[in-house]
């Protein structure tokens, strides 16, 4: 099974910690210190939430300005209203309004970024009609 830890720096893992607490996520204390949280997002799917110093001990270079959109992160989400009610606890718990939500095609998607500025993305994949033609 292969796993996915994704890795971005904080200013205040305490303050993530509450932030992601809030949105109803779960942490896996056997990779959480004071200055590190890993969040699960999933079975094999992991945030790993590190504050500067020890972040800096895995990269080459300068930590990228919070300002600068790097990465877009995105979880799906089983429902429209689960995407609505994820980003409307983000945005109680502290985190900015980032794009609107949006219905396109097979996709419901709403954002908001964390309290370092880091985007999240939540996307409901819906079921579509049987195209029609395709029956005959």
């Amino acid at each position: 099974m292969r796993m996915i830890f994704v890795n971005l720096p904080v200013r205040d893992v305490a303050r993530s910690r509450e932030f992601f607490g809030a949105l109803g996520f779960a942490f896996d204390e056997e990779y959480s210190s004071e200055d590190v949280l890993c969040v699960r997002v999933d079975e094999n799917i992991h945030v790993m939430l590190l504050e500067e110093a020890p972040f800096r001990g895995f990269i080459n270079g300068e930590i990228a300005d919070p300002d600068t959109t790097e990465v877009l992160t995105c979880i799906t989400a089983d429902t429209p209203d689960e995407v609505d009610g994820l980003v409307t606890r983000a945005l109680a718990a502290g985190g900015r309004p980032w794009k609107p939500t949006f219905s396109e095609g097979p996709m419901y998607g709403g954002s908001f970024q964390d309290p370092d500025g880091h985007v999240w993305e939540l996307m409901a994949l819906l079921p579509q009609p049987e195209d029609a033609s395709a029956e005959s």
